[in-house]
């Protein structure tokens, strides 16, 4: 069922049906001293310009001083990453904008802001953008001379985003898009000086059934807005409602061409998840390092907190869920790299490529938003725990992380929307024969009704077990995605709940091969007594996988199969998550005690 591929003619969802040699995947290891030394530059400019002023940014009164920051980023070439260089950015690739996401995710309210101007406020006109828009507004986008931001989101326009009820319509003189709506929870909102807007054309008393996306500056007539939204968390983000009435826009800054927003919406999100992703994983790491520190500092019956039991399992299981997540988005960033080199020297253009590149991997992307935001949830929840009393202070660094961190589940469409989507991309994929779901499938219903293989010759290559265990839950996906297919046909988008499991099951999978892969990897070229603790971070999180995805499956069952189909599923469920015991504890333990031993998160 399962075959290697090589880097090149990897897709987006094969994960579940064929098997990745560790040397086809990228590890963060790998990055180049260059790449590290902008990884430092992001770091250095967070502890010189931001951490030490987090009370100040949340409490500002207006948003000149993010804006003010922002500035000094563009100094630094931090808001250029991804403008090509001909604009005056610096046109890295796509891991190397995620190692830039990852670091500055760290920023807090800043870090809000951005993501928002580099991203969503930025990639429309990149990916785009004519030649006359980008020379236009590339250029200052790249330095911060404008400030971006991103108008979507309407009062009753939210997950089902093409469903914006604000229009545009030509005027009479032909030269003007006459603009009027609602935007709401906008970004940036009270200091950009460009509004990425999405609006439905009207003509001739109809309305267009798709979005359509403008540019529109600042300066032009109608744009209204209210005082900054009052936020549980990201307090100084700058946060507004916009309004445009009868807002005159060139008719030059229709952006592509008519109708096609919702693409470039849904296309520009996709890179807002696995940026969200890996930025989760940056501020991941700053709240480990914060309660590792404090678990040595804070003293409790004559000894720090940090050699007790519960609070090394709290700091080895927080490491574990951020190694994995950091892992699984560089794999996928680098997947993204090597498909758009791929297109390229077969004369797509840029722009073109990327965008395709990125649509074949939005699977993976919607799947690394999900794994990432939660992660950062658990672990900003254990942060405030390892912290006590002390945790629920606002003079404390928890507090803050605590509430900033909430959002990220709702942020580029909720956890719940990309679970299902996660789901319906893979499927649609199988339908349309570009993904082969289904013969693996019906070769998995064919197995659990077979006799289990008991045989017990040993394979000594590396990681061969577990490496059972991973094909084997790929088994498990596959068994219920495939019954659950036959069981509601075109009536399963229905079934949320279903979905939702399914989608948790894939995930998991993604996310321990991930891991292994990478410590694989790193065992190929360090040696195994190198990175044990890697060892232990890989593991820990495979046994933990195991465990939910034998939940998950059980819940997809229960919900839809009866009698003996029932019981035939959860026998085969129960055979595809097995996995051979290992003390949990003790290495939780040891990925603890480095970092006690070291006072921070190093891995």
């Amino acid at each position: 069922m399962i075959a290697t591929e090589h880097k090149a003619s990897i897709k987006g969802g094969e994960f579940l049906v064929k098997e990745t040699d560790a040397s086809q995947v990228f590890i963060p290891e790998e990055f180049s001293e260059e790449q590290q030394m902008i990884a430092a530059t992001c770091r250095e400019f967070l502890e010189r310009e931001i951490w030490t002023r987090l009370d100040e940014i949340d409490h500002a009164q207006s948003p000149e001083l993010i804006s003010s920051l922002m500035d000094k980023a563009g100094e630094l070439g931090l808001l250029g990453t991804s403008v090509p260089e001909e604009y005056g950015g610096f046109g890295m690739n796509f891991n190397t904008s995620m190692l830039v996401a990852e670091v500055t995710g760290a920023g807090h309210s800043f870090s809000v802001a951005l993501s928002a101007h580099t991203g969503i406020g930025t990639l429309p006109v990149v990916y785009y953008g004519n030649e006359e828009q980008k020379a236009r507004y590339l250029p200052k986008l790249a330095t911060g001379e404008w400030k971006a931001a991103y108008c979507l989101t309407e009062p009753d326009s939210g997950s089902d985003a093409n469903s914006g009820k604000t229009k545009a319509r030509l005027s009479e003189d032909g030269k003007h898009y006459i603009i009027n709506g609602q935007k709401m929870w906008i970004t940036n909102g009270g200091f950009a000086d460009v509004f990425i807007v999405f609006a439905k054309i009207e003509e001739g008393g109809q309305t267009d059934k798709n979005l359509s996306a403008f540019l529109v500056e600042k300066s032009f007539s109608g744009i209204t807005m209210n005082e900054p939204e009052h936020k549980m968390g990201i307090k100084g983000s700058d946060t507004r409602q916009i309004f445009f009435n009868d807002c005159l826009v060139p008719v030059e800054n229709l952006l592509s061409s008519r109708g096609n927003g919702f693409k470039i919406a849904v296309n520009i999100l996709n890179i807002g998840r696995i940026k969200l992703g890996i930025a989760a994983v940056g501020g991941a790491k700053q709240v480990i390092h914060n309660a590792v520190q404090y678990a040595n500092e804070r003293r409790q019956f004559g000894v720090p907190i940090a050699s007790f039991g519960a609070i090394r399992h709290k700091l080895g299981e927080m490491a574990v869920r951020v190694y994995a997540t950091e892992t699984a988005c560089y794999r996928i960033g680098q997947n993204i790299d090597d498909l758009i080199e791929d297109l390229k020297a077969k004369g797509t253009p840029d722009a073109d490529a990327r965008l395709k590149a990125l649509e074949q991997f939005a699977i993976e992307c919607a799947m690394m938003k999900v794994h990432g935001s939660e992660m950062l949830d658990y672990v900003v929840d254990e942060g405030v725990q390892v912290y006590g009393g002390m945790g629920y202070s606002a003079d404390a660094p928890m507090d803050r992380a605590y509430r900033d961190a909430r959002i990220n589940r709702i942020f580029e469409g909720t956890n719940e929307i990309n679970r299902m989507l996660t789901v319906d991309m893979l499927l649609k994929r199988a339908m349309k024969g570009e993904l082969d779901l289904m013969g693996p499938a019906m070769a998995v219903s064919k197995e659990i009704l077979s006799i289990p293989d008991f045989s017990t010759e040993e394979d000594e290559t590396l990681f061969a077990a577990e490496k059972k265990v991973l094909r084997n839950l790929k088994k498990a996906v596959l068994m219920v995605a495939g019954a659950a297919v036959q069981k509601f046909m075109m009536k399963l988008s229905e079934e949320q709940e279903i979905l939702m499991a399914l989608a948790d099951m894939a995930i998991e999978v993604y996310a321990a091969e991930s891991v292994l892969l990478r410590v694989e990897k790193l065992i190929g070229t360090r040696g195994a007594s190198a990175v044990a603790l890697q060892n232990d971070l890989a593991l820990v999180y495979l046994h933990e996988a195991v465990e939910k995805v034998n939940m998950a499956g059980r819940a997809a069952i229960t919900s839809f199969a009866e009698g003996d189909e029932q019981r035939v599923m959860l026998m085969g469920l129960k055979r595809f998550t097995k996995i051979e015991p290992m003390n949990l504890k003790d290495a939780r333990r040891r990925i603890a005690d480095a970092m006690i031993a070291e006072n921070k998160f190093f891995f």
